[in-house]
């Protein structure tokens, strides 16, 4: 298997900081990122990077300078970016009204632009090459929409909806683009959710407030009788990287617990939106 240059995002917990583990110890130089590297986050930037084969870069997402000077930087030592993995991610949660519209462009600034404009900085290299892989961390939300995850799962259908539009564009030029689906994982960024700015709505919502915490009690459970693994999202990730150019699948779902609904759904769309490229005459780019 040749090496590759991987660039992962939001390596400083959780998803990411297994995945560039993971992915380094194949023999694959990574290129982490994270923010705050000699604050917050030292202890963790300084323990990645003595990690062979990695190499930790100082990143804030939503700060396009930031995004630019990382990528030159990377490109100005390796030539190019063969493998973007854009994990880094926010998660908010709560009776969608008490979002403000800035609560929500927090959302979609990480969630949907950040991953954007990572893929726009590394896609010309890759075209020129003929040659990359770009998976985008999403979420079994971002094919459904549950009540109280409504504002995030909004901003991961719009990534979904970024890569899988991306997946036939790029395909013919030899790009993939896939997305791994995790379910629930018992990771840091529980402990990082956000809410909804506007309180003054939450108490006409009394009558129905009962149920996120029905569904934050059914989640507990299922860390205690499933004990879901957030190893398997990195290993989900190593796997993509090792199926052979062309052969990597649009979704990947990552859920021990509810998975095999989220799967059906996929299953269920994907037979139609073939069809419906066929329809349209670009039954071409299903190959």
């Amino acid at each position: 298997m040749s090496k590759k240059v991987v660039l992962i995002t939001g390596t400083n917990s959780g998803f990411g900081w297994l995945t560039a583990n993971s992915v380094a110890a194949l023999g694959h130089k990574v290129y982490a990122t994270m923010r705050d590297t000699e604050g917050k986050n030292a202890d963790k930037a300084k323990a990645l990077a003595q990690i062979e084969n990695v190499t930790v870069l100082d990143v804030s997402l939503t700060d396009e300078a930031s995004v630019n000077n990382a990528i030159d930087s990377i490109i100005a030592a390796e030539g190019a970016i063969d493998v973007l993995v854009n994990n880094a991610g926010a998660a908010m949660f709560g009776v969608a009204e008490s979002s403000t519209t800035a609560d929500v462009q927090r959302m979609f600034d990480i969630n949907v632009f950040a991953p954007w404009r990572l893929i726009k900085l590394v896609l010309p290299a890759m075209r020129k090459q003929s040659d990359g892989l770009i998976i985008n961390v999403s979420s079994g939300f971002g094919t459904v929409s549950f009540p109280f995850s409504t504002v995030y799962s909004a901003s991961k259908f719009g990534l979904e909806g970024l890569s899988e539009g991306l997946h036939y564009e790029l395909r013919p030029l030899g790009v993939d683009v896939a997305i791994i689906q995790p379910g629930t994982f018992p990771t840091e960024i529980s402990q990082k959710i956000q809410s909804g700015s506007d309180t003054s709505v939450v108490d006409d919502y009394k009558a129905i407030l009962d149920y996120p915490n029905k569904m934050l009690a059914a989640i507990s459970q299922i860390f205690e009788t499933v004990k879901p693994d957030p190893q398997d999202v990195a290993d989900a990730v190593v796997q993509l990287i090792n199926l052979p150019k062309g052969q990597r699948p649009l979704r990947t779902v990552v859920d021990p617990s509810t998975g095999a609904f989220i799967k059906r759904a996929n299953d269920a769309v994907n037979v139609e939106y073939s069809n419906a490229l066929t329809a349209f005459g670009m039954e071409g780019l299903l190959a």
